[in-house]
């Protein structure tokens, strides 16, 4: 179920039966509890579903409410996977407060909670649901076969470094964003400008409504021709293996699939220290620094375009660290959690 998802070819190859459901991200849109929970009841119950499993935190708000007599019923059971609580360690108080008072409704209409985590798993056990209704999977999974410098050729590097102009002696790095408040553009922008080697380029895969700011910023930082805004890209593996590292300067996360896969590839990345990104860097897995700490940033920058050995050190801790979030791991995880569920041997 989701908006649009009737006319994805990616959903139509993918699942069984799509279920368009108008629903809006806004969480004060009160059209999502006019038409929408009757239609998501409708389905369910036409269809017999056993389980329903429930992500985006307004989509499964909506469809737990929704379902809250069904299921006292005994007739489903709902899941709901947290891609990161909106309340955190270190967030604004009184927005803490609204969503861990909204996550504690939802939870009475749930059977049980998937966090992605190690602060969320905490969270979810102290405030939502008794611990053996709530399980930590490591995210979503990383495909091996998509996310590999095997599968990346040299030809297909020289393609993008020739793309964005780049000489034999600069060295690039890769952030992969929407261009969204949280994730602190402006941060990796700013850091470029404070770097000590002007060889670095700075590379930004995706787009969103604070681009073209971000476009005018590094004009006024002097750094644009530095800049590279490449838009949406469907070549993430090829511009990964074509980066010296990847950035992620966000002040909220789950865990980062960014993160994931260039650690899968072997590719360091340099990450704030919050929930999700410090689960996967920490122990040598990666360069953390504080959010919003703009020196910090531009010495990790600039260590990782200068020191040869201490990238290959944290490439192999990260390639080795990173079989933990196979995909083939995350699918037997729910496969166990369903045959839980359905109390299935």
């Amino acid at each position: 179920m989701a908006n649009g998802a009737s006319t994805s070819h990616e959903c139509l190859d993918t699942f069984n039966h799509c279920y368009d459901v108008e629903w809006s991200r806004n969480p004060l849109d009160l059209s999502n509890f006019i038409k929408t929970p009757t239609y998501i009841r409708k389905i369910v119950e036409q269809n017999g579903y056993d389980i329903v499993h429930v992500h985006t935190p307004v989509a499964a708000f909506v469809t737990r409410h929704s379902l809250r007599k069904l299921r006292k019923t005994g007739k489903v059971k709902v899941v709901y996977t947290a891609h990161g609580f909106h309340f955190y360690k270190g967030g604004p108080l009184i927005r803490n407060i609204i969503f861990l008072m909204l996550e504690k409704i939802a939870a009475r209409w749930t059977d049980h909670i998937v966090v992605i985590n190690r602060e969320d798993y905490d969270a979810a056990v102290r405030s939502l649901l008794p611990q053996n209704k709530v399980t930590y999977m490591p995210g979503i999974g990383i495909d091996f076969q998509k996310y590999s410098s095997r599968n990346v050729t040299e030809e297909e590097i020289k393609g993008i470094h020739q793309e964005l102009g780049l000489q034999n002696d600069d060295v690039l790095m890769l952030m992969i964003a929407e261009f969204i408040p949280r994730k602190r553009h402006r941060d990796a922008i700013e850091a470029l400008a404070m770097t000590t080697n002007n060889k670095i380029h700075l590379a930004f895969a995706g787009d969103g409504p604070l681009m073209e700011d971000m476009r005018r910023l590094a004009l006024s930082k002097n750094v644009a021709e530095r800049v590279h805004f490449l838009g949406h890209r469907r070549d993430i593996p090829v511009l990964i293996a074509s980066s010296r590292a990847t950035l992620l300067t966000s002040q909220q996360e789950g865990l980062p699939r960014s993160v994931m896969e260039s650690m899968a590839q072997g590719v360091p990345v340099i990450g704030t220290d919050i929930r999700g990104t410090r689960d996967l860097l920490e122990n040598g897995c990666g360069i953390i620094v504080p959010v919003g700490n703009i020196k910090e940033l531009a010495k990790a920058m600039d260590l990782a375009a200068s020191d040869d050995d201490i990238m290959k050190g944290i490439s192999a801790r990260a390639i080795d660290k990173c079989h933990g979030y196979d995909l083939l791991v995350v699918e037997k995880m729910h496969d166990e959690l369903y045959a839980k569920l359905h109390n299935v041997d």
